[in-house]
């Protein structure tokens, strides 16, 4: 520069929003600069998604300012936040299933309009995943609810980074990795540096620290509405980072113990493409390989083969956590206490009338179990965190009697500590004869596993158990189809 002093591209000073009784932001005043990278963390419920919801226009303050490049913006919304340069990927995505990804565009970009609208977005968004995610093999004409969840979240981080007309300064991510491999999440990470690199902002909110310290440039702490720590990301530590969210560190080894189920009887099997399937009493089996490779699709499976053609069970024989919550798991216009107990309604009902004192009970004591951050459990589900839905999501399936549970996923957009907690929890039900099937796309989730199916193209290609159940074992049977 010449001498001349950076301005800030968006700046919040002294904003305060609440929601009823709960002060959601308490006094934050937050600046983003041209050429970093800020990440925002916090457990959840602290605040970021209301700070990030005043940055892109979608709320404002009740007190407090918003200003841009030196400036305080009078009427600041999202169209003034759009003009700006100013991008948000949500954790919950935000794309039209019924419209193609071409059409998506459209709607992202409104300048694209007039004769041969189609043919320029079709090159915008093509041109943009070929930039962040090099060999993608994502049809664009393909309508979103065609793709899969990984596909979907690589569509959107694809469209905040392009450019048709109006050049991103600003980019939000939230989550941006939950539902990518090690790989896709690397190319995006590549991505980031290469953009705030040239100049660009983004503010970058996950739960996995490593992201944060390794891509970061800043790093704001929020806790209970408010920023209780901000320095350069080189002055953290995971531990020391851990430590200002709140948590409390638990020196915990990151696999599980060796134990011996060889003559545990099996509960699940299933024979299909590749290796076969099969989980024993007490074990927790893991999915792991690159997104979209078949593993939720062999939860799907598992689960019809398991579940009644209509009715439900009286003693149900699999209980189900859903990772895309917003598609298959949560009930949105119910309250927070019914999302939890619709699949235990059988425990709950005498003569087919709902006993509402055993309900709330349950829901009170699940609700302190793990930490749902509500007052209330009769308030609306979407008055809760997406993390927090999240949370309901696997009470509801751990407050039911079914001896197997499969997990799809499902630590998304789960803060460190809770996700701590869940996993003392998967080990206690474990030990006392509960069987476990977890895909997920964390390595520390899947390590935690007593033995590991890799899928690859559709198929289990390696089956991996103990000390070889590792990043680089996982990677090579991923992309090589045998184990390494």
């Amino acid at each position: 520069m010449t001498g001349q002093a950076l301005q800030a591209v968006i700046e919040v000073a002294g904003a305060r929003v609440s929601f009823g009784a709960v002060k959601a932001l308490d006094g934050v005043t937050l600046a983003i600069m041209p050429g970093e990278c800020v990440g925002l963390v916090g457990h959840n419920g602290a605040g970021k998604s209301t700070i990030v919801g005043v940055i892109n226009g979608g709320l404002t303050p009740h007190e407090g300012t918003v200003s841009g490049d030196g400036a305080v913006i009078a009427r600041y919304g999202i169209i003034a936040a759009r003009s700006r340069g100013v991008r948000c990927v949500f954790q919950e995505l935000s794309l039209c299933p019924n419209l193609t990804v071409v059409e998506n565009t459209r709607l992202m970009h409104r300048q694209l309009g007039g004769f041969g609208w189609r043919a320029r977005a079709r090159a915008i968004i093509g041109r943009s995943l070929d930039t962040v995610f090099p060999g993608h093999g994502i049809d664009c004409e393909l309508s979103v609810g065609e793709l899969s969840i990984a596909e979907r979240q690589m569509v959107e981080i694809a469209m905040a980074f392009s450019d048709a007309g109006i050049t991103p300064r600003l980019v939000i991510l939230d989550e941006p990795t939950s539902s990518l491999d090690a790989s896709l999440a690397e190319q995006m990470l590549a991505h980031v540096r290469r953009f705030v690199g040239a100049g660009g902002s983004v503010i970058f909110i996950s739960h996995i620290l490593g992201e944060i310290l390794s891509t970061a440039d800043r790093i704001v702490v929020m806790k209970d509405g408010r920023i209780v720590a901000e320095r350069p990301a080189a002055d953290f530590t995971e531990h020391s980072l851990v430590e200002a969210m709140g948590s409390v560190v638990k020196g915990e080894e990151r696999r599980r113990a060796a134990r011996d189920l060889a003559n545990a009887p099996v509960v699940l099997e299933h024979a299909g493409r590749g290796l076969p399937f099969r989980a024993r009493r007490g074990e927790i089996v893991g999915l792991a390989g690159l997104a979209g490779h078949g593993q939720t699709g062999m939860l799907m499976k598992l689960h019809a083969a398991s579940s009644g053609d209509w009715l439900p069970r009286k003693d149900p024989a699999v209980t189900f956590v859903a990772g895309d919550r917003r598609l298959n798991g949560v009930f949105e216009l119910w309250s927070i206490l019914r999302n939890f107990s619709i699949a235990s309604l059988g425990d709950l009902s005498r003569q087919g009338l709902v006993q509402a004192d055993a309900e709330a009970e349950r829901g009170a004591d699940w609700r302190k179990r793990i930490e749902i951050r509500t007052r209330d459990m009769g308030n609306g589900i979407l008055s809760l965190s997406g993390g927090n839905q999240q949370k309901v999501l696997f009470a509801r399936a751990l407050s039911t009697r079914a001896p197997v549970v499969l997990m799809d996923d499902p630590m998304r957009g789960v803060d460190v500590g809770t996700k701590q907690e869940v996993y003392d929890i998967v080990r206690q039900e474990a030990a006392n004869g509960r069987t476990f099937v977890w895909y997920s796309t964390e390595m520390e989730e899947v390590c935690l596993c007593d033995r590991v199916y890799v899928f690859r193209e559709g198929a289990i290609v390696a089956e991996l158990a103990g000390e070889a159940v590792t990043e680089e074992s996982i990677l090579a049977a991923s992309f090589e189809g045998t184990a390494a």
